[in-house]
C-alpha cells in the first residue's frame, strides 16, 4: 500500500472506506484493534506516519499539512470511487478534520468525520501553564505522556527503549502545538465525536465544539474511560460508525 497506507483487514465488499490517523506518537498497530471491529462495516484504511516501526528512520513530519498534503498525494491507495469516511484520534482528529476540509473544497464530500478524544479545533490544546514541547526536557515529556496513561509504563522504566518512543512523540506534539486552526466554511458531512469521561485534555463541554465545523448532523458520544478509552469500547464504536454511514447493509464477503 505504500509508504502511507495500510491495511489490515480489507472488506472490498463494504460501502464505504474508512481512513484513520491515529494519536500523537502512534502508528497504524494502535488501530490494530478497530480495524478489526469495523471491518465489514466499513474497509478500512490507516495511515502511517513517518519516524517509527517500518518507517523509521525516515523524517518525521512537520505540520499537520504536510501529512495531508502527503495521504492526498497517495489518494489513489485509499480512495476507489466508494463514499470516504475519516476517523482520528487525539492529533489524529486534527489530522482527519483537515482532510475532511480538503476533500470537501475539491468537491469530494466525506461520508463522515469521527473525532475521538480531541477539544474542538478552534480551541486551544496545550494545558494552562504547560510549556510547548520545543521548550520541554525529556523528564517533563514523559511526565505529560504518563498524564494521559496511554503509554506502557514498562517502557518509562527501561532507559533503552525511550530514545525509540519519545522522538515520534516530540515531533507529533510539536505538530500539535504548532497547529493554527483557520477560519472557514463549515463542513458539510456528519461530524461525530467521541471522548472519554475522565479525559484529563478533553471535557465533555470541549468535545461538542466540534458542532462548530459542520453545517451536517452532529452527535457527541461521552463513553467510560480516559484519553485512551477506544480499545474499551470497540463494538459501541462500530455501531457508532456504522450508524453515520450512508450505506448500512455492507457485509464481507
Amino acid at each position: 500500500m505504500g509508504d502511507w497506507i495500510r491495511c489490515f483487514h480489507p472488506a472490498p465488499a463494504a460501502g464505504t472506506r474508512l481512513l484513520c490517523f491515529p494519536h500523537a506518537g502512534g502508528s497504524v498497530s494502535a488501530y490494530h484493534a478497530l480495524s478489526a471491529a469495523v471491518t465489514g462495516v466499513v474497509d478500512p484504511r490507516l495511515v502511517q506516519y513517518p519516524g517509527r516501526q517500518d518507517r523509521y528512520g525516515e523524517p518525521f513530519a512537520e505540520r499537520a499539512g504536510d501529512v495531508v498534503d502527503a495521504v492526498l498525494g497517495v489518494r489513489s491507495q485509499w480512495d476507489d470511487g466508494r463514499p470516504v469516511a475519516l476517523f482520528g484520534h487525539s492529533m489524529g482528529a486534527l489530522l482527519a478534520f483537515e482532510t475532511a476540509r480538503r476533500l470537501t473544497a475539491e468537491g469530494r464530500l466525506p461520508a463522515a468525520l469521527f473525532v475521538s478524544g480531541r477539544r474542538g479545533p478552534s480551541l486551544p490544546w496545550r494545558p494552562a501553564g504547560r510549556r510547548p514541547v520545543r521548550e520541554m526536557s525529556d523528564a517533563e515529556l514523559i511526565e505529560d505522556m504518563k498524564g494521559l496513561s496511554g503509554t506502557d509504563n514498562e517502557l518509562f522504566s527501561s532507559p533503552e527503549l525511550i530514545p525509540l518512543f519519545l522522538p515520534p512523540v516530540r515531533a507529533d506534539y510539536r505538530i500539535v502545538d504548532e497547529y493554527e486552526y483557520r477560519e472557514g466554511p463549515r463542513l458539510d458531512c456528519p461530524v461525530i465525536a467521541l471522548t472519554g469521561d475522565a479525559d484529563p485534555r478533553v471535557t465533555v463541554e470541549a468535545a461538542r465544539v466540534w458542532e462548530r465545523e459542520t453545517q451536517g448532523a452532529f452527535s457527541c458520544h461521552v463513553l467510560t474511560g480516559g484519553h485512551f478509552f477506544l480499545d474499551d469500547h470497540l463494538p459501541y464504536v462500530a455501531d457508532v460508525i456504522a450508524a453515520a454511514l450512508p450505506d448500512r447493509s455492507a457485509a464481507t464477503p
